[in-house]
This record gives C-alpha cells, structure tokens and sequence, in this order.
C-alpha cells in the first residue's frame, strides 16, 4: 500500500470523527433544548391541573403541550363515555374502568419514554466507537511511518515526524470526540430515569383521583365549533388505544 492510500486512510479516520464530533454536540444541544422545554411545559400544567376545582374541569386544561398534558388527555380520553351514543358498550370500554385507564397511562408512559430516548443511542454508539475510529487512523499512521522508514532507509526525526503525528492526532481525537458522547450520554440518561418517575407518580396521582370520581369523567375533551358534535376517544386518535 502506497504513502497516498496510507495517507488517505489517516485523514478519512479524522474526517469521520470530526463527523461525529458535529453530530454528538448537536445532539447534546438538541436534548437541553428538549427536555428544558418539556420541564418548563410540565411545571406549568401541573401548576394549572392542581389548581382545578375538579378532575371534571381540569379536562379543560389537558392538551398536547407536555408530557404529563399529554397523560392526562390519555386518561380523560379513557374516563369519559357518552352513554347516550353507546360508546360504553363497545370492546374497548368492556375493560374495567380502572383496568382501562391503567393500560391507557402505562402505554402512554411508555410512548413519552421512547420519544425522550430519541438520539441516545446514537451518543452511545459515538462514545463506544470513536476511540476505536481514532485507533484505527493510529495504526495506518504508523504504518506509514514504518513505509517511510523503508523507503528512505533511516529513522530520522525528519522521516518519522509527520507519520507517527498524524498517528498522534488521530488517537487525541477519538478521544476528544467520545468524553463528551459518554458524558452526554449517562447525563440523559439520568434525566430519563427522573422523567420516568416523575410521569410514574403523576400517573398514580391521576388514578387516585379517578378513583374519587368513580372512574369517569362528565365533560369530554372537547367539542366541535361548528357542529356542536362531542368528540371522544373514538374521534382522535389516543396514544395507547388498542390497535
């Protein structure tokens, strides 16, 4: 293999680092965004629900601004039947009610938890393979410090300098680009683990209150403007509902 394929090698190795460099910091940009703006989301609705006179008018706050908004939409979505249609006589609300609004608020839980999870295996995979990356550009770099060696039939700082800092520089690199991934990574990860619980009490929270109001709700979620028509849980598409 000649010096310009050696060389390409070296550079390629870089290159695809820094690659990855660009990508992790945009992630880690990207998730601060995310989850500060869902936390400021989730503070105000909270605020707002348990300031509610009753679970009947907190569904009046419920929408899909945060993650908890979004739970409780869910739950009210599987509290309320129009009786008067027959809607609480089909296979979905055959379940207990209290069977029903879990199953609801657990895939629901579930849905919230692979959104936020969104982009960390990707910081996982940058922090486990840029080392390996930087390591792979070292070797051909001293591979074409050994070819310079041959070639010119010395050892000399002037021969070896470029090769082996090259190899140098490839190796810091990786390095360089994977402290962060890692870092990032087991930093989201803890913030996920605390979003969960959160969404896991509040969740609790909302079925203990259910339990107070016989499992139903008397408003529904919202109404048409022009028809005056209810709209369910049949009407929008609920996050969880069976397939």
């Amino acid at each position: 293999m000649n010096d310009y394929y050696l060389n390409l090698i070296v550079q390629a190795s870089l290159y695809a680092l820094l690659l990855f460099s660009v990508v992790t910091w945009i992630l880690i940009f990207a998730k601060a965004v995310q989850h500060w703006r869902l936390s400021k989301q989730d503070k105000l609705f909270a605020k707002k629900f348990w300031s509610a006179t009753s679970l009947d008018a907190a569904t009046a706050i419920a929408s899909d601004a945060s993650p908890k908004s979004r739970l409780a939409k869910v739950g009210f979505g599987a509290l309320y039947v129009n009786e008067k249609n027959g809607e609480g006589h089909d296979l979905e609300h055959s379940w207990d009610r209290q069977e029903l609004l879990e199953r609801h608020l657990r895939q629901q839980i579930q849905k919230e938890y692979q959104s936020l999870e969104s982009g960390l295996a990707v910081l996982a995979s940058i922090g486990s393979t840029a080392p390996f990356v930087g390591l792979f550009g070292t070797v051909f770099g001293i591979i074409h410090a050994l070819s310079a060696i041959g070639k010119n039939a010395s050892a000399s700082i002037d021969v070896v300098a470029g090769p082996i800092g090259e190899a140098l520089v490839a190796t810091g690199v990786g390095i360089a680009v994977a402290v962060p991934a890692v870092l990032a990574y087991n930093f989201y990860i803890r913030r996920l683990k605390v979003t969960a619980a959160e969404l896991d009490n509040y969740a609790t929270d909302f079925v203990n209150l259910a339990q107070k109001n016989a499992f139903r709700v008397s408003k529904p979620l919202n109404k048409s403007a022009d028809t005056g028509k209810i709209t369910t849980t049949h009407d929008i598409p609920v996050a969880g509902a069976l397939a």
